[in-house]
Order: structure tokens, then sequence, then C-alpha cells
């Protein structure tokens, strides 16, 4: 339903996870007997959760712990991994920068060139430590590196950027055709962001395995106060999930929907699935890892942009283990570790077995759920009021 903005203008009402609440149904089950797989193409996934393509979030010692705990962490082939042989020094540098020097400094250090020798070093130890490797592009820089890439091992490619189309057009240089070259693709491809359902439809047109859906929710982007431009999650989510559903009518063809940022807890991604994610991509909270490569720093893929920075590194802290963040135990009442364990109990609660059952379920507009009742906790900043 439309609102009026003004006389002249006119808009849908859109809602993110704090303004939505999941329904409780009337069976409940047993967290023990609920499936929270995915699957990539052939590729399955024990966790339906995917590492974002951050350089503080993703290495190669993060992505093969990632990968044993049954989730997949996408490397990012343009970032510091791959300009720099010593990129752990680099990223000590970054996490010692002041907050007023950090950007400045960050867009010097990302000056350096991409190299395709550490595109295809990187891919190549991933290989020897994981049984699927999983990385990105920018759109612009797809057919330089993506053929080196699948040489060195590369099983699944992310085409990713700030907002990716089916339908770019460019007069100064020939784009990307994605409606050409993912269906020549050897290697399953993902693609996105996007955030409404004509440009989510539009990509799953061009035989994407899943969609990215989000333009900056990220906790460290901030294209929505340097662009304007961005949809809340639980709306863009939802509309995505009506396109794959027209798709899938279309071209019998599935194509996921992977709801990328703006996810803290467990409860934010339990919201995501139940509007119609198949499955997540997080950054801030796995940056908090002990094993993240960031030390308890994280930033997103434009904060170094060289003419308009849309990213700030913020600070997360190191809160515990990758294990204890994805499957526990949890020892904070915040909903921030133990993430896989909280969905799996989140549908046990409302009664589904699958993720594909619980997109199903209701959902309601909830401006109040966080709110009602928690005056204690609001007063002593402790629980839902920290």
């Amino acid at each position: 339903m439309e609102v009026e903005i003004g006389r002249g203008k006119s808009g849908r009402r859109a809602y993110g996870f704090d303004e939505i609440s999941i329904v409780p149904s009337r069976r409940t089950r047993d967290p023990e007997d609920i499936d929270i797989s995915a699957s990539i193409d052939r590729f399955k996934l024990d966790l339906p959760v995917l590492a974002s393509a951050m350089d503080g979030v993703v290495d190669v010692p993060m992505a093969t712990e990632m990968r044993r705990l049954g989730g997949l962490a996408v490397l990012n082939l343009e970032g510091i991994q791959t300009r720099y042989d010593n990129a752990g020094q680099l990223l000590e540098d970054i996490s010692c920068f002041s907050p007023e020097e950090a950007t400045a400094k960050m867009q010097k250090i990302y000056s350096e060139p991409v190299k395709k020798e550490l595109v295809i070093k990187r891919i190549s130890e991933l290989k020897k430590s994981c049984n699927i490797v999983c990385a990105s592009l920018t759109p612009q820089k797809v057919e330089d590196y993506y053929e080196a890439a699948i040489d060195a091992g590369l099983d699944i490619l992310v085409i990713q950027g700030t907002v990716v189309s089916a339908e770019h057009v460019s007069k100064t240089r020939e784009p990307l055709d994605l409606k050409r070259f993912i269906p020549e693709c050897p290697i399953p491809v993902i693609v996105g962001g996007c955030a409404s359902y004509s440009s989510a439809l539009h990509l799953m047109r061009t035989g994407a395995k899943g969609v990215l859906l989000g333009v900056g929710p990220g906790a460290a982007c901030t294209t929505r106060q340097v662009l304007g431009v961005g949809v809340p999650q639980a709306t863009a989510i939802a509309d995505a999930a009506a396109a794959r559903i027209r798709n899938l009518e279309e071209t019998g063809n599935y194509s996921l929907v992977i709801a990328d940022g703006g996810m803290r807890t467990g409860g934010d991604i339990s919201k995501a699935i139940a509007c119609g994610a198949d499955i997540v991509m997080i950054g801030s909270p796995l940056s908090r890892a002990k094993e993240a490569p960031g030390r308890g720093y994280h930033w997103g893929m434009a904060t170094f942009h060289p003419d308009l920075p849309r990213g700030t590194r913020i600070k997360t802290d190191i809160v515990g283990s990758l294990e204890e963040i994805l499957v526990g135990p949890a020892f904070e009442n915040d909903g921030t570790l133990n993430l896989c364990g909280a969905l799996r109990t989140s549908m046990a609660t409302c009664g589904y077995e699958n993720i594909k059952d619980f997109q199903r379920t209701e959902v309601m507009v909830a401006p109040s759920i966080k709110t009602e009742g928690k005056l204690h906790q609001q007063q002593q900043k402790v629980g839902m009021g920290a």
C-alpha cells in the first residue's frame, strides 16, 4: 500500500527487522529435530551462513574454520589478500589507525593494484584446506581474474557490488553482460546486491544461482547516508522472495535469496529467513571472532573508494571464537552468540522443520517488539536495553 510523501510523490511503506516479529504457530518441535542446512547448486552447507567478502572478516585461515563449522566464507579477490603478499602486516596497521585518519590511510593502502599471481595463490591456499572455495569480484574486474581463479580451484563465484543490475548502461566502456556471462561460466555464480522485486527478478533471469539482497544495511556501510539509496531489509527480502517464485514459474530455475547485511543477532537471522531468505551473509557479527583477520575491526568494500568512500572502519571488539559465535555455547544473553542455535530454536518454537518450511511462517508489523515490557532492561542498560 502506497502512502503519500507529498502531493507530487507517493511511496510504499517498508520495514526493517526491528519493526517485525515472527508469530508462533500451533505446532512446536524439538530443536534437535530441525534441519538448517542449505545448498548452493551441488554444494551443501550444514549452516545457512556465508561470511561476507570483507577484509576484516575473511582470510584463508578464517575461511578454513568457517568451512569446518559448516558455513562458507567468501574471499574478496580485490582486497588486501590479493594486493599484498604480507597482508597480515597491513591488517595490523589498519587496526592501529585512529578514527580520524583511518579512511584516508586505508585509501592509500588500497591504491596498490590487485596482482593476478596473488589471486591464484590465495585460491590455491583455500583449495588445500576447504572442500568448497568461494570468492568475490566486482563486475568491473570479473573478466580480468575469473579464469585464473577457476583454474586455481574456485568453486563458486560471487559477482558483488553496492548495486549490481542486469542492465548496466555505459557510454564509456563495455559493461559485463551478465545474461551472457553467467550461463557460460563453468561454475555457479551468485550476484548482487539489489533491493527490489524488479532488480532481483532481472538478476535471477540471468541464470544466477543466488541473488544478494541488501543495499546499505551493513554495520560499516554508509551508502544510505552518502547516496540516499537503500531499502529496509525485511521488505527487500520479501520482495525478492516473490521474484523467486515468478522466476521459478517462468524458467523452472530456483534462485536462492541471500540476505546480505543488517543482521546482528540470531533473531535478525531468523526474521530474514522468515521473510523468505534461503541463506544469510553476515560480516560484522563474524568480525568479532578471535579468528577474524580484522583484529576486532570491520569495514565495508567501499570504505576505501578513492573518490567517494561509502563505509567506515568500526570497532567491533573480539568477543569469542568463531565456533561460539556460530554454534555456541553462548555466555551472553543479547543474541549475538550461537547464532545458528538461535535460528534452530526459533524454527522449533514455531514448529517448522526446515528452512523452506520456515519461509511460510507468519510475521507481523510489531514496532514495540523490542521495547514492550523491557523498562528495567532499558533503565539498567542490560539485555535488550543495552
